[in-house]
C-alpha cells in the first residue's frame, strides 16, 4: 500500500483585514507519493489556480526543438512556472540541465503507466517531455512576488469594479450573479451582452499564462452544454496582462481579453485599449 499523504495549508489572521486577505490568497497542496491519476487530478487544479508545481520523483526526460536531448531514469526536481517556465533539476550545480522559457503551454496526462508532462511552444518549436515512472512529492504552491510584486489589488477588488461598472467588460455588459456554478466550476462573475448573449468573466489579479484561457474555455464549454446546441456564450478573461501564447489561444478560442488593474479598477500603464 502506499504512502499518500495529503497536506492543504491555508491560514487567516485575525491581525489585520490585509494579513487576513494575504493568508486567504495563500496556500500549500502536498502529495507524498500519489498515485499517478491524484497527482494528475492536483497537477490540473494546480495549473486552473495559476500555482507554481514542483515534482520530485522517478523521471526520463527528452527534449525536441533547436537540438534534441535525452535523460534516462534518474531521481529530478521539475518546476512548472505560472507564466509557462519549466526547469528540471539534478543533485548538481545551480542550473537546471533542461528548461523551457515562459510563454511555453503545460500539460499533463496519465499513459502507459506513466505520469507525463509535457511542456511546449510553437515559436520556435520547442517540447520538454518528462515522463515519470514514480512521483515521490508533489506540491502546489500560490507564489507570488517578482515583477508583479507592486499589484495590491485581489480579485474581489476585480469584481467589485466590475460590479459597480460593468462597462469596464464592454459597453452594455449586464452582470447576473457572482460564483456562477458550472459542471467546472464556478464562474467568478456571470452575465449578459448587450445583444443578451451569456457571458462568463473570469478574474485574475495578475499576469497569467496559457492555463488561464484554458480554465476559462471550460468554463464556456460547460455553460453550452448546460444550455444546449448552438447556445451562444462567450468569454472574458480580465487580468492585469496576459502572456503572448494565453493571447494567442485566447484568440484561437474566440475568447475575449480585458486588462484592468485590480487595484484601480482602469487598464494598467501603457496596455492598448
Amino acid at each position: 500500500m502506499t504512502d499518500d499523504e495529503r497536506v492543504d495549508e491555508s491560514g487567516e489572521s485575525g491581525e489585520s483585514h490585509d494579513h487576513a486577505e494575504a493568508n486567504r490568497r495563500a496556500h500549500a497542496v502536498t502529495l507524498h507519493r500519489p498515485t499517478h491519476r491524484e497527482v494528475l487530478w492536483q497537477v490540473e487544479e494546480a495549473f486552473e489556480r495559476g500555482d507554481m508545481v514542483t515534482l520530485f520523483g522517478r523521471c526520463t526526460v527528452e527534449y525536441d526543438g533547436r537540438a534534441a536531448s535525452t535523460l534516462g531514469l534518474g531521481n529530478r526536481l521539475v518546476i512548472l512556472k505560472p507564466d509557462g517556465a519549466a526547469l528540471v533539476h539534478t543533485d548538481e550545480k545551480r542550473t537546471p540541465v533542461n528548461w523551457q522559457p515562459p510563454g511555453c503551454e503545460h500539460h499533463a496526462a496519465v499513459r502507459d503507466g506513466q505520469f507525463r508532462i509535457r511542456s511546449e511552444r510553437t515559436t520556435p518549436a520547442e517540447t520538454l517531455d518528462v515522463r515519470f515512472e514514480q512521483v515521490h512529492q508533489f506540491s502546489s504552491l500560490s507564489v507570488t512576488g517578482g515583477r508583479d510584486l507592486d499589484l495590491q489589488g485581489s480579485e474581489e477588488d476585480l469584481r467589485q469594479h466590475i460590479l459597480e461598472d460593468p462597462d469596464l467588460v464592454e459597453p452594455g455588459f449586464l452582470p447576473l450573479s457572482t460564483e456562477r456554478q458550472t459542471s467546472a466550476g464556478p464562474v467568478d462573475i456571470y452575465g449578459e451582452d448587450d445583444d443578451g448573449r451569456a457571458v462568463a468573466v473570469e478574474l485574475k489579479r495578475r499576469r497569467v499564462g496559457p492555463s488561464a484561457a484554458g480554465q476559462l474555455q471550460r468554463y464556456v464549454a460547460a455553460l453550452r452544454e448546460e444550455f444546449g446546441d448552438g447556445a451562444a456564450v462567450r468569454g472574458v478573461l480580465v487580468a492585469p496582462s496576459v502572456t503572448d501564447r494565453a493571447a494567442t489561444l485566447l484568440a484561437e478560442r474566440g475568447l475575449d481579453f480585458v486588462a484592468l488593474d485590480p487595484t484601480t479598477g482602469r487598464p494598467p500603464e501603457g496596455s492598448e485599449d
